[in-house]
């Protein structure tokens, strides 16, 4: 079942790399007492992923926070080296943490997890981008498989 609107944050180990290595998270920790925007995708260093929907987030990032959002988290279906490697390969700095769900245990959870076995990349997340507000759904922009316009920082701006 894919998670909607008025949904809390399900349960699922993440993890990001940090100056201390490696650091495991439960995915509800994330969002506890905080407005955070998330968005999703279906990998690091893909084409649409590179060029738009990471880039977006990261030039937006001021006037998303001046929207009162406490963080911006990007998650794919990569580990936490490659998510670490591709924010420094972006510039994202502080702007955008950078979360791994290497097993992709969190789309599975989220009902945002698809096949994409077959040009070889296994199972991904679909993108997507949403509002939680202290672990519950606000807002969900679910893209149809090859799209990228609803889940858009421009986008998701527009809705806060």
């Amino acid at each position: 079942m894919t998670i909607s609107v008025g949904d809390r944050i399900p349960g699922a180990t993440l993890r990001y790399q940090d100056d201390a290595g490696i650091q495991q998270v439960g995915a509800e920790e994330l969002f506890l007492g905080k407005t955070v925007v998330l968005f999703g995708l279906p990998g690091a260093f893909t084409p649409t992923c590179s060029a738009k929907h990471l880039p977006g987030y990261v030039q937006n990032a001021g006037a998303i926070s001046a929207k009162g959002v406490d963080s911006i988290i990007c998650v794919a279906v990569n580990d936490a080296f490659v998510m670490a490697a591709w924010g420094a390969d972006q510039n994202v700095g502080g702007k955008v943490m950078m979360v791994a769900d290497g097993n992709a245990e969190f789309a599975r959870a989220l009902g945002l997890d698809f096949d994409a076995s077959g040009p070889g990349l296994g199972t991904r997340c679909q993108r997507f981008s949403m509002l939680v507000e202290n672990g519950v759904v606000k807002t969900l922009n679910i893209e149809e498989p090859g799209a990228f316009e609803i889940s858009s920082a421009e986008a998701m701006l527009a809705q806060l």
